[in-house]
């Protein structure tokens, strides 16, 4: 089943995000995927590595763009997210931001 997320960018443009229901296979590349998603990164997103920078490295990465990560971080994967938790170091890079989601399931 597909549920979809609306997700607004700064542009004003809003789309839907789908969301399954399945089974966490792969964290990296599920987030990795919210990152193309989320940032429309097209094509770009495929060279995306644990090791990629994120803040500071992708434009489209900004101060609204990573509450909309957050938000369908935690409609994806079932959890909250609280503003002490969250910093610039979570967004360094993939990996971090991997680490980041492992850790609040508990992996």
């Amino acid at each position: 089943m597909v549920h979809r997320h609306q997700c607004a960018t700064d542009s004003g443009y809003t789309f839907r995000l789908p969301i399954l229901d399945a089974p966490f296979m792969n964290t990296t590349q599920d987030i990795k995927n919210l990152l193309a998603l989320t940032l429309q990164l097209g094509p770009r997103a495929g060279s995306l590595t644990p090791d990629s920078p994120l803040l500071g490295a992708l434009p489209e990465l900004d101060s609204m763009a990573v509450v909309t990560i957050l938000t369908a971080m935690e409609e994806h994967f079932g959890f909250s997210v609280d503003d002490d938790e969250i910093s610039a170091d979570t967004f360094e890079t993939l990996g971090t931001l991997t680490a980041f989601v492992d850790q609040k399931l508990g992996g």
